[in-house]
């Protein structure tokens, strides 16, 4: 892949307790704040509940149609973990001891404390290439261009920096905001033709609540700094037209 090359990936949020509300999914943000960082577009997000044919199912096709799968969630001790079986038997695979996650979680327990059920979270497919974890020693691992990460966001998070030189991507999405004191719909029409005048260019806008007060705050994006500038002076003319209060949040 070149940098000029469009570059895409799905997330996976795989557990009951993300669907039932017990658990909140930071991990979606994470993960593309820092994929569009690298150049990697998120096309898609699912959340699904840990049942092994639903992963099966959603893994077979998301990996056919993105760059990139990242899943978060089910590669713990516990019963319920079976993120590792599934994707194992998403690719036909065989599910094994993977003998330098063993080694890796050897080490860092102490004497005694690498029990039967952490000793779970060192099978995986058979010819996994291990995620480090920083934070607390248990690996996530990937498969030919799916990535299998855990679900607690802070052990996430600290997983990604070492995925970086794995991921190619292409040029990073930049993007500039502006908050205006306004509502959607005074500026909708406005704003329908800037984005109609740069096809190119991601436009949102999303309403706000700042001190009791409405607002809107607009997005663009681009990997291109000259075509968000454009944009960003068509829209400050309108504003200007309008006195529209610009705001800083």
């Amino acid at each position: 892949m070149t940098k000029n090359t469009k570059v895409n990936a799905a997330i996976l949020i795989i557990g009951n307790e993300v669907l039932s509300g017990r658990t909140q999914d930071t991990n979606t943000s994470t993960i593309a704040l820092w994929l569009n960082s690298i150049g990697v577009i998120v096309n898609e997000v699912r959340v699904i509940p840990d049942i092994e044919e639903t992963i099966i199912e959603t893994v077979n096709h998301l990996r056919q149609v993105n760059d990139y799968v990242f899943t978060t969630g089910g590669i713990g001790p516990t019963h319920d973990d079976i993120t590792a079986l599934s994707i194992s038997k998403a690719f036909n695979t065989k599910y094994e001891i993977h003998k330098e996650a063993f080694k890796i979680l050897e080490a860092y327990y102490k004497l005694g404390e690498f029990n039967e059920g952490r000793q779970k979270m060192v099978w995986m497919p058979q010819n996994s290439r291990l995620i480090l974890n920083p934070t607390s020693g248990a690996p996530g691992f990937n498969v030919e261009n799916v990535f299998c990460l855990p679900g607690v966001p802070s052990i996430l998070k600290s997983m990604l920096g070492g995925l970086t030189n794995k991921i190619v991507g292409g040029e990073p999405i930049l993007s500039h905001t502006i908050n205006l004191r306004t509502v959607e719909s005074e500026i909708a029409k406005s704003l329908t033709k800037v984005q109609d005048n740069n096809i190119d260019v991601e436009i949102g806008s999303y309403p706000f609540f700042q001190a009791g007060k409405i607002g809107v705050s607009i997005v663009i994006r681009s990997v291109e700094k000259s075509e968000i500038d454009k944009c960003v002076s068509e829209i400050l003319i309108f504003i200007d037209k309008r006195k529209i209060e610009i705001i800083k949040r």
